[in-house]
Formats: C-alpha cells, structure tokens, sequence
C-alpha cells in the first residue's frame, strides 16, 4: 500500500480494505485455468482501490462509463491495460479511443464501424468483441442469433480487430438456465470461428461470467471473466475518482 508522505501511518480501514482486495485477487486467480483471464469490474470505484488491485497484480481493469474510464485512465499507471465493457455509445468513443485495449460491447454493425471511424481518427487498431443477446431478459443488448447472417456483410475495418465474441446471462438463481446460455454464446463464437473468422487467429476470446456465475462460464469455455463485488465488495456510490 502506497502512502503520499514518508512517516505517515495508515489508515486502519484503507489498510484492511487493501488486504481483502489482495487475498480476493490472489484466491481468484489461483482457480483459474492458465486459458482464463481476469478483468476486474472497477466501476463507481474510487482510484484508491484500483490501485490496491494494481499493487496485488491486476493489470486488467473494465469500466462500464466512458468519461469514469478516461478520469481513471489519467491516474492509473500506463500498464494497465483497460477493457470498456458498457452499453456502447458512439459519440463517447472519443473519451477512451487513444488508450483502450479492447471494448466488449459491440452490438451493431453501425457499432463496428463507429469504431472504425474513431479508432482512425487517432490512428490506432483497437480490439473489439461482438456482444450477444443470451439472456432471456430483454434489456440485455446484443446481437440476435438470427443477425449471424448479417455478419457477412461486415465492411472493411482496418482499425478494427474483432477478437471474439461477449454476452452477459439471465439474472436468476437457475444455475441451469444460466449454464444453458452460455452453452448457447459458446456454440455462436464456434459458428463464426468455423466460417467467417475461419483465417482470423485473433478471433480467439469469449467474455462471459460475472462475480454470481464466472464459475459456470469457465466450465462452458469463457476466456474472460468480468468480476466486480468478489474484488472490491458492494457498489460504491460516493464521489468519482
């Protein structure tokens, strides 16, 4: 735990809250099959529990809010690598276009080529996912599977890499159900691997499973997992980083 001046004693409750975030990493990383990856779901956070993670290991951070991304972007250290795994919104991209690695909730052609035109403003190529409807509820976003066929018709995106396939399952306790769809987002990214990213060996990542599943979504093939509560515990709702 990192202090701003030499001699100053820590804060008891700082300092408890760094230990749990550590032991959380460490005990979560330490199930993890060598395929899998860890973003921690950083979100409403304050910057000092991020850099708990970051001092216990953690380089990969997600971040469900474009200007909450950029704020943190400018504090954290320059290894991080970030993930913006919300509700895509075009005229946001500008926020976080120069530095994010991958950006998961890609749900529209429309979408994809948002992120062309952006990523080429900068002159970067940027990692995407192509997010699926699984969930039987219908606020989740995604692509639907009968738009698979719309896929083809998919434009040239040189600054574009699309690296797999993201999907987020049903809030239930019907661990079957939940299993069930992410069966179903892992048979969808082997129908694209098969056929239109037969040649596309980046197309390699399913980003799916939360903190109340990701151990269902492991044993269905996830490759990330996007976890928030088991790191930093309950949502923090006082003032942004």
């Amino acid at each position: 735990m990192r202090y701003k001046k030499l001699g100053q004693r820590p804060n008891n409750r700082l300092l408890h809250t760094a230990i749990m975030i550590s032991e959380k990493i460490k005990e979560i990383k330490s199930t993890l099959p060598a395929t899998v990856r860890l973003i921690a779901v950083s979100k409403t956070k304050p910057v000092e529990m991020l850099r708990e993670a970051y001092d216990a290991g953690q380089r990969l951070f997600g971040e469900n809010y474009a200007t909450e991304l950029r704020d943190k972007h400018a504090e954290m250290p320059e290894d991080v690598e970030w993930h913006f795994i919300g509700h895509l919104q075009p005229k946001q991209l500008k926020y976080y276009i120069g530095f994010v690695k991958m950006i998961h909730g890609v749900d529209s052609l429309e979408h994809l080529e948002a992120v062309e035109h952006a990523a080429a403003k900068v002159g970067r190529t940027v990692d995407v996912l192509l997010q699926f409807h699984i969930a039987r509820e219908e606020t989740k976003f995604g692509f639907g599977v009968d738009e698979l066929s719309s896929l083809t018709a998919m434009p040239a995106l040189p600054h574009v890499r699309v690296c797999g396939v993201m999907g987020m399952a049903s809030q239930t306790d019907d661990k079957e159900q939940v299993r069930s769809e992410f069966r179903h987002l892992k048979a969808i990214f082997d129908q694209l691997k098969a056929t239109l990213f037969a040649d596309k060996p980046e197309f390699c990542e399913i980003s799916m499973g939360m903190s109340g599943d990701y151990t269902i979504a492991i044993e269905e093939g996830a490759t990330l997992i996007r976890l928030g509560s088991s790191i930093f515990g309950a949502r923090y709702y006082g003032p942004k980083a």
